[in-house]
C-alpha cells in the first residue's frame, strides 16, 4: 500500500496528500510528529535508526518519529507509530510544533511541520527492527551536551529541538513533572 503524507501550509492547514517519498524528493511541507519518552529517573528514550531506513540510517532520534495518514488525528498517530516503532503505549502529551527543512540523503528533503509531544514510561523497549537497531536512556541534560559536542550522530530534526533553549527547557520541564 502507497504510504501518503499530509501536505499542509506554513499554519499546519491542510492542503493536500502525496506519496511518502515524493514528499521527500520534492522537499514539499508535511505534517510530522516526534515522540519524546522520559522515564522517572530523568533519562530520555532515544532510538538509532535502523540502517536501512531511506533516509537517516544509524543515526539517533527522539524516542518515536512519523507522519500522520491522511484524516488521523496527530495525538492518535503519535501514539499508534510508539506502539509500532517501540512496543510502547502510553499516553502523550503536546509540548510545541515547529517547521523545519533539511537535506536527509541525495536528493532527499525533509521539510516538515513537525508535532512534539512527550510521554512517560519506566519500562523497556520492544522495538520494530525494521525501524529501530538500537536503544538508549540517556539523562536530559547529558544529552544538551552530548548533542552540541557529536551533533552529526543525531538526526537534523532532533538537532533542531536540542538547539533551542526554551524547547529544551520544556522537555526538562516535563521531565521534572514526571518525578
Amino acid at each position: 500500500m502507497e504510504e501518503r503524507v499530509v501536505l499542509v501550509d506554513e499554519n499546519d492547514a491542510e492542503v493536500g496528500t502525496l506519496e511518502k517519498q515524493r514528499a521527500h524528493l520534492e522537499g514539499r511541507l508535511h505534517r510530522a510528529l516526534s515522540v519524546f519518552v522520559l522515564n522517572s529517573r530523568g533519562e530520555m528514550l532515544l532510538q538509532r535508526r535502523a540502517p536501512g531506513k531511506y533516509h537517516s540510517g544509524g543515526l539517533w532520534t527522539n524516542t518515536c518519529c512519523s507522519h500522520p495518514r491522511p484524516g488521523e488525528a496527530v495525538d492518535l498517530a503519535a501514539r499508534r507509530r510508539l506502539r509500532e516503532e517501540m512496543g510502547i503505549d502510553t499516553a502523550v502529551t503536546p509540548l510545541f510544533q515547529f517547521t523545519y527543512r533539511a537535506q536527509v540523503g541525495p536528493g532527499l528533503v525533509e521539510h516538515e511541520y513537525d508535532h512534539v509531544f512527550a510521554g512517560r514510561y519506566d519500562g523497556d523497549p520492544v522495538p520494530s527492527v525494521d525501524e529501530v537497531d538500537a536503544w538508549r536512556w540517556v539523562p536530559v541534560r547529558d544529552l544538551v551536551n552530548e548533542v552540541r559536542d557529536d551533533p552529526g550522530a543525531f538526526t537534523p530534526w532532533f538537532r533542531v529541538v536540542f538547539s533551542h533553549p526554551d524547547w529544551t527547557q520544556r522537555l526538562l520541564a516535563f521531565q521534572d513533572a514526571a518525578r
